[in-house]
């Protein structure tokens, strides 16, 4: 394996290779060149090899172009297992480039990735690279980088090693970058077939995903609270049904979510790949293909008051609709099909099974597009006769009730602009967790070893419990909620590949709790270099109006500047790497996001870039929302400054109604 990742394209022509048939694969995507944009995307695939290789690679390239709308170049996939191993195990001159690389091979994994012959973490189009030769390159440069080069990676592209500083970050990742009117989703389809630019999803392509337990944390406190919204004080979840779909990289983990929070999970997925997937790794318990079967099995679990998750090998609108006739009532209801991803496998349409369906994207592509939109109809329809018998249905960031609303359901408010149902930042995590700082902080253990992990787990439990004596009222749940997690995880068996562990937390939890881990590190306690990072769906990394800052109603959550600034703004506080991305969880064009990994390694230069950097990574959006008079920001804000002297930020002067009342005389 290092003399591969050191030789990065290879000296002589590999023979060719043909797809693994044990992975799950990609759909074909569409078919949108003409023959002169097909011509050159051969001429960008061809520019990565020697010219001696262009005959017999321009002919293997364009078959795969034809065949799956994609050039991949399988026959350059590497013959060595692709996992997160020790990071003393990989070829480089630098200690955070080594864990670069772990992270990078962690998101390709085949136990962790969606796709992994196609480089698809999750999501279904959520690459880390476009095609083979990106990673053999990304590698070979990492294997020789020093202390003093930054990488640059243009959406996949390594552009190559640039003199830096020790200060600078070792890789700069860019995703998706385009001018404003060219980020439709037939924008995405023309320029990543071309070869010149990819989604990377928000952790795919910036190397911080750690398997659906990234996710499954931030589900939990969302389905908990959510039944707290629900449920009478003090009444248990045991036997309340939450209700959703999708079983793929971020949805799988919503069964587990569900156990952990203590009700029945019907999740109904249909890709049985993607459910066996889930049900062998114990993410979800039982597995059923019959739909008078789960009528049966969730009766029985309603009666028994179980805390239990079923996945359902069909499509979610027949189960919404079979148990509209059955007057099983739903408490909760959700939906994590990828529908920022449409017309390209992201959601499979009512009336198809997955063969056909996949079929018809390929061949018949307006087709499809109709049966999708016809499907979102149908389910919005028996999603509203459930709510008007009181089911809480919430929309989870993956652009359901957008999309929904541009089919034509019924799923507005008689204003017409606004959604009937939340989106769960709105009504849950925006107000609850990211307006007081709380969000996805995440680590790896790079040594690969589980009693790493054990002893991190220890620590943080440690550390909140010391933070929480003195905790405000108004976030004493969420503390208590992160400690009974972090000291419930290893029982729950949440780890799928890397040695990795999540838990919400603010930048008090999250300095401290690093500054722990470091210290360890000096002693010895942890016996190798800690990998921090964290989803990109938090507090300050993400602009999204349908998700994210979807709670903030100043006027300003079309806009991206928090984004744009937090990825600056940790560049040059110490972050070992840093990313940018267009799109990512609700669609292209529809977000900006981005994030960071931090390496730790027991020196005390790590000790000063995780207090700078991990500080104004989450106040740079406190205070946002604190602008924007998110009432939660605003006391989370104003308790930093009397922490932090160095910290003044603009507070709004609150208007009173009455003053602005004249203005319906105007009108």
């Amino acid at each position: 394996m290092q003399d591969q990742i050191k030789q990065g394209i290879p000296t002589f022509l590999p023979p060719k290779k043909n797809r693994n048939p044990n992975f799950s694969h990609a759909p074909k995507r569409k078919d949108i060149l003409s023959s002169d944009e097909k011509k050159l995307a051969l001429r960008n695939a061809l520019r990565y090899f020697p010219k001696e290789w262009h005959v017999e690679l321009a002919a293997e390239f364009l078959k795969e172009l034809i065949e799956f709308g994609r050039i991949y170049m399988y026959r350059f996939i590497p013959d060595y297992q692709i996992y997160a191993r020790p990071i003393s195990e990989y070829p480089a001159q630098s200690r955070q480039a080594a864990a670069i690389m772990l992270m990078i091979q962690n998101n390709l994994d085949p136990k962790v990735a969606q796709h992994p012959e196609e480089l698809i973490t999750y999501g279904g189009n959520g690459a880390v690279f476009q095609n083979w030769a990106q990673y053999l390159l990304t590698m070979k440069y990492l294997s020789e980088m020093t202390g003093e080069q930054t990488l640059h990676i243009y959406s996949g592209h390594p552009m190559g090693l640039f003199p830096s500083s020790k200060e600078a970050p070792r890789v700069i990742v860019t995703n998706g970058m385009m001018i404003p009117n060219y980020s439709k989703p037939d924008d995405w389809e023309r320029y990543n077939a071309l070869g010149v630019t990819q989604y990377g999803q928000m952790t795919a392509g910036s190397y911080m995903y750690i398997g659906p337990q990234g996710i499954v944390h931030g589900t939990t406190i969302t389905v908990m609270n959510a039944f707290r919204k629900k449920l009478k004080p003090g009444e248990s979840p045991n036997g309340k049904i939450f209700l959703t779909a999708g079983l793929g990289g971020m949805s799988g983990a919503q069964p587990k979510a569900g156990t952990i929070a203590g009700c029945v999970t019907v999740c109904a997925e249909v890709n049985p790949e993607a459910a066996r997937k889930r049900h062998e790794q114990g993410w979800v318990d039982e597995l059923i293909e019959d739909l008078d079967e789960l009528v049966a099995r969730v009766k029985q679990a309603k009666l028994g008051k179980e805390a239990m998750s079923l996945a359902f090998l069909g499509n979610i609108v027949d189960v919404w609709e079979r148990f509209d006739v059955e007057n099983i009532f739903v408490e909760l209801g959700s939906d994590q099909t990828s529908l920022h991803n449409p017309w390209s496998g992201g959601y499979y349409p009512a009336g198809l099974s997955f063969e056909e369906s996949n079929l018809l994207m390929a061949e018949n592509p307006a087709k499809f597009k109709g049966k999708v939109q016809e499907s979102l109809r149908r389910q919005a329809a028996v999603i509203n006769r459930h709510a008007a018998q009181g089911t809480y249905f919430f929309d989870y960031g993956n652009a359901f009730l957008l999309e929904a609303s541009r089919a034509g359901a019924d799923v507005m408010t008689e204003n017409g602009i606004d959604f009937r149902y939340p989106s769960y930042v709105q009504d849950i995590l925006g107000p609850m967790c990211f307006d007081y700082g709380f969000g996805p902080f995440r680590w790896v253990c790079t040594s690969g070893d589980a009693k790493d992990l054990q002893k991190t787990d220890q620590i943080a439990a440690s550390v909140l419990k010391k933070i929480m004596k003195d905790a405000p009222e108004s976030i004493s749940q969420q503390m208590q909620d992160n400690i009974t997690w972090i000291e419930e995880a290893e029982k729950n068996n949440l780890v799928v590949g890397s040695q990795a562990r999540i838990l919400y937390a603010d930048a008090e939890g999250r300095t401290e709790i690093a500054q722990a881990f470091n210290q360890a590190i000096q002693s010895g306690e942890i016996s190798a270099p800690i990998v921090l990072g964290r989803d990109h769906h938090d507090v300050s990394g993400t602009d999204s109006p349908y998700r994210e800052t979807s709670n903030i109603y100043d006027g300003s959550r079309f806009t991206a500047d928090m984004a744009i600034h937090n990825v600056i703004g940790d560049s040059f506080r110490g972050a070992t790497w840093v990313s940018i991305h267009n799109g990512g969880g609700v669609g292209w064009g529809e977000v900006i996001n981005g994030g960071f990994g931090l390496v730790l390694d027991g020196s005390a230069e790590s000790e000063r870039r995780l207090k700078s950097m991990l500080f104004y990574d989450v106040n740079n959006g406190i205070a946002r929302r604190a602008w924007a008079r998110n009432p939660g920001s605003l006391e989370a804000i104003q308790r930093e400054m009397d922490r932090s002297p160095g910290l003044k930020v603009t507070i709004p002067n609150l208007v009173e109604e009455k003053v602005l009342n004249f203005i319906d005389f105007i009108s």
